[in-house]
């Protein structure tokens, strides 16, 4: 009990409760930008991979800014590094959520209805961003 109580005011102390507050309330932001682009193109004009690659361009621009500003405020540097590593950390939100839009609807094996990714997209990929956010993009 005593090494939960201390890892838990290391974590106060290192602000990551707070960071991670602030990461899933502007992520659900971006996540429901994402949806809102995602969907209404996947349904109803596009093939469900391209209309994720078109919605996942147009969340990670704000959401570069957004979680810059906001979920990683006061954390790390902001030099051209980071830019290039959040790049690298958003292509791999970008190939988790083809693999899941992939595997559920557009694959040989369950063609589901369109908004089936959006379940992993909002619970899976956002935690591995996160995590990698914190250790690597926003050091």
């Amino acid at each position: 009990m005593a090494t939960t109580d201390k890892r838990m005011g290391e974590w106060r102390r290192s602000e990551v409760v707070g960071q991670l507050i602030r990461y899933a309330l502007t992520g659900l932001a971006v996540t429901a930008l994402y949806s809102a682009i995602y969907w209404p193109l996947a349904t109803y004009a596009m093939n469900p991979n391209v209309a994720v690659a078109i919605a996942f361009v147009l969340a990670t621009l704000v959401g570069r800014v957004a979680h810059g500003r906001v979920s990683f405020r006061g954390h790390g540097s902001r030099g051209e590094g980071t830019a290039y590593r959040f790049f690298v950390v958003s292509a791999l939100g970008f190939v988790l959520n083809q693999l899941f839009t992939w595997a559920l609807v557009t694959g040989p094996f369950l063609n589901g209805p369109t908004w089936w990714p959006l379940v992993p997209a909002l619970f899976v990929t956002p935690l591995a961003t996160f995590a990698l956010s914190r250790l690597w993009v926003f050091r």
